[in-house]
């Protein structure tokens, strides 16, 4: 189902919405700072692998999750002071950081090192979803088996059709372009990708 949501004032009974078919093990898309993301409840290990399914993906490779803020990613992952301020600095915004997963992240979701890669999207509706769910929710770019991406709404809701219960239009355009990715494992910044946020203070 297609679904319209202001991206700069989500509608809370539509983010409720979308909101009880995540906590049944709904799997959705939505609009980020970077590419369209397809998501579930964190929590919810079914429907992590049906995402696996749909992304015809090796399931040693997790994917990356989306936190509300600072505090929120705290629960899931161990921040030292120096990430801390790096994250304070950097976000909302275009990165995803590979820090170390608590205990409350699902084994499924963390690699063999125990790590996790982490997001919290300059994007209100990511947001409002996270916030409202109180869990993360998976974030992994739409794309089509042969790894092109999908960046509308429409054309997303077309390719997946019923395989996906809700798809998010957020009515502004996304930029299409990847989140730059960070370690800060043992503060030792490591740039892993290059992408959409500025990475000069790393390098």
């Amino acid at each position: 189902m297609l679904i319209e949501i202001n991206s700069k004032n989500p509608q809370t009974r539509l983010i409720c919405r979308v909101i009880e078919h995540l906590k049944r093990g709904g799997i959705i898309a939505y609009p980020t700072d970077t590419y369209y993301g397809i998501g579930c409840d964190i929590m919810n290990k079914k429907a992590i692998e049906k995402i696996y399914q749909l992304k015809q993906r090796n399931k040693s490779k997790p994917f990356s999750f989306i936190c509300s803020g600072l505090k929120n990613i705290s629960h899931y992952a161990k921040i030292s002071n120096y990430a801390y301020k790096n994250m304070k600095r950097l976000l909302p915004g275009p990165y995803t950081f590979i820090l170390e997963g608590s205990k409350l992240v699902p084994k499924i979701m963390l690699t063999k090192r125990k790590t996790a890669g982490i997001r919290v999207p300059d994007n209100a509706i990511c947001l409002a979803l996270v916030e409202e769910l109180g869990n993360p929710i998976i974030t992994t770019s739409a794309t089509m088996p042969d790894g092109s991406i999908l960046n509308d709404p429409s054309l997303i809701h077309d390719f997946f059709q019923s395989r996906i219960d809700f798809v998010i239009d957020g009515g502004t355009p996304i930029p299409g372009q990847a989140s730059s990715i960070i370690s800060l494992i043992n503060d030792m910044p490591e740039i892993i990708r290059k992408g959409l946020g500025d990475v000069s203070a790393f390098e």
